[in-house]
């Protein structure tokens, strides 16, 4: 049932996106007076599952739920109508239109995608604002990955402000250090002291290469919340509530302490420990299992570790901060680009499997229109990457000939067709056999 939820939102999701992308183009060009032969939602490879005439447009849903397109008239595209092309222009053709009305008509797209996106943040922001945890609410300060210790953190460190702001959401550093231009994080120790530490201009490539995508994570104290059935720690008496106070001789208070002992015992010796359990003091001897862990897991956030504040947006004040957070979604989504063309990159494309399994198991409607807005915003920035086959390719060869007053020839425009097409099914090839190889490795 889970994924039977997941697979009708993501059709859900995909289906809204393709058919307002589609419309889009379909707009102007009628605006144009353009004719339009097709719109189609997914795509029609010999047969369609639903499909109805109107006008001069065939209206239908193919079988294949690779996306969607709009046929125009007149127009070198997927359709690779090479028999129309022969003919010589007509007046209601694509082709036969000045370069700025077919400007016009192939940024539609992506023009709707960025306003829908930018639209649905602003409407999630009205109906249901945003919870945030502020800098002095992370109670027991961050647990830091060794990384960034080299750079000056310290355990227990509270963030209080970034590039010399106080950030909203203390959370989000993460995500800002992989993705922003942070140069700076002013910190306050466990001890008091405030300490600006200077932060790597290549930092999130640092943090790529390293697989450390989370170094600062809020520390929680070292209590045990539930143990694994079968586990090591089962088989040695640790129990759910038992609070681990010492491994080995080596005092402990948090549970990255705890963490770090056993990721540092790479000989799977014997553990150790010693722990409070109803207010008395106890010791257990634990074998690590074949994969260096002993079975235990911790306590989620309590008040004690974070405090989750909530802001609330008339409509008034939704506007800017959705026009800001779709800005911020393009911008991030813009700068992961250069992690792709790393080796790594390559090898973590992800194709439908992916996105799909980006929406939850449990329908939950403000998640649903965060993610919509997400992938509308990215499908819209995809459109336009200047590859010949995706809106973006029409668009260059449209500013080509207005600027220089050269049409690029109907054959050259083909086989940059092809080439685009090429490359792009080479991309989903690439993506999607990703998906395939962790869903058969179970990395899933």
């Amino acid at each position: 049932m889970d994924t039977y939820i997941k697979i009708a939102q993501f059709l859900l999701s995909l289906s809204l996106l393709i058919v307002l992308h589609e419309l889009g183009h379909f707009i102007p060009a009628k605006i144009f007076k353009t004719r339009v032969e097709k719109f189609y939602l997914f795509f029609d490879y010999k047969f369609s599952l639903l499909k109805k005439k109107i006008g001069d447009t065939v209206y239908g849903i193919g079988w294949i739920p690779l996306g969607g397109y709009v046929k125009i008239a007149g127009m070198i595209d997927e359709s690779m109508d090479k028999e129309q092309m022969a003919q010589p222009p007509k007046p209601w053709e694509f082709r036969s239109k000045p370069a700025w009305q077919r400007l016009i008509i192939m940024l539609g797209g992506v023009t709707v995608n960025f306003l829908l996106g930018i639209f649905i943040y602003i409407m999630i922001l009205n109906v249901w604002g945003k919870d945030y945890v502020a800098p002095e609410n992370v109670k027991k300060g961050f647990a830091v990955d060794k990384l960034f210790k080299e750079l000056g953190f310290k355990d227990g460190d509270q963030i209080i402000k970034v590039n010399g702001a106080a950030p909203f959401n203390a959370l989000d550093i993460n995500k800002h250090l992989f993705l922003r231009d942070i140069s700076s994080i002013e910190v306050k120790h466990e001890d008091g002291a405030n300490s600006t530490i200077n932060i790597p201009e290549e930092i999130g490539l640092q943090m790529w290469a390293s697989g450390i995508m989370e170094p600062f994570t809020p520390r929680i104290d070292a209590i045990i919340d539930s143990v694994l059935p079968g586990s090591q720690a089962e088989k040695g008496g640790l129990i759910s509530g038992d609070r681990i106070t010492e491994i080995n001789g080596q005092k402990i208070a948090y549970w990255n302490e705890f963490t770090d002992i056993i990721k540092g015992n790479t000989a799977k010796a014997d553990l150790e420990i010693k722990l409070s359990r109803n207010n008395a003091e106890e010791i257990f001897r634990i074998s690590p299992g074949e994969d260096g862990k002993i079975g235990v897991y911790p306590k989620g956030y309590s008040d004690e570790v974070l405090v989750v504040d909530h802001k609330d947006y008339a409509l008034g004040e939704s506007i800017p901060a959705g026009i800001k957070e779709g800005y911020w979604t393009l911008k991030d989504y813009m700068s992961q680009f250069k992690y792709v063309f790393t080796k790594k990159g390559a090898t973590s494309l992800g194709g439908f499997i992916t996105i799909g399994n980006i929406f939850p198991s449990t329908w939950d409607w403000q998640i649903f229109w965060n993610i919509t807005a997400f992938l509308s915003i990215m499908l819209a920035f995809m459109n336009l990457l200047p590859i010949p086959a995706l809106d973006g390719g029409h668009v260059v060869f449209t500013l080509y000939e207005m600027i220089t007053g050269h049409k690029p020839s109907d054959k050259f425009l083909e086989y940059a067709q092809i080439t685009g097409f090429v490359i792009l099914m080479g991309l989903l090839l690439l993506a999607n056999g990703n998906d395939i190889y962790k869903w058969l490795t179970g990395k899933f």
